[in-house]
């Protein structure tokens, strides 16, 4: 089973480790099953920016990034090289290991915390 580990920009949210994460999964799907925020304002079909995150590691474990995500990544605050969207990151390798840190997103709208 794959590993993800999330880091936070926001510094008073801990680090949080889901283990036991089936191949096939997108990272916002782990997100929502494990109660950590990532906003999906577009309702996870690459139709916005909101679920932007950086796949610090593990990113030769999902598909490579299509055109569309790519031209919604350069809507994000902040993109990096290691911007994705995180309903477009299916886990494709049930023994990856990813490092993701999810961005500062108290300047989204629609952010619930």
């Amino acid at each position: 089973m794959a590993k993800i580990t999330f880091h936070f920009e926001d510094k008073e949210i801990p680090t949080k480790v889901v283990e036991n994460v089936e191949a096939g999964y997108t990272i916002q799907d782990v997100t929502e099953d494990n109660d950590i925020h990532l906003n999906h304002n577009c309702g996870c079909v690459c139709a916005c920016s909101t679920c932007h995150v950086y796949v610090e590691k593990g990113n030769e474990s999902l598909p490579e990034i299509s055109d569309r995500e790519e031209d919604f990544i350069d809507r994000a605050i902040d993109p990096r090289i290691e911007s994705r969207l995180g309903c477009q990151c299916i886990i494709q390798d049930k023994d990856a290991e990813l490092i993701v840190t999810i961005p500062d997103q108290s300047g989204i709208i629609g952010h619930e915390h």
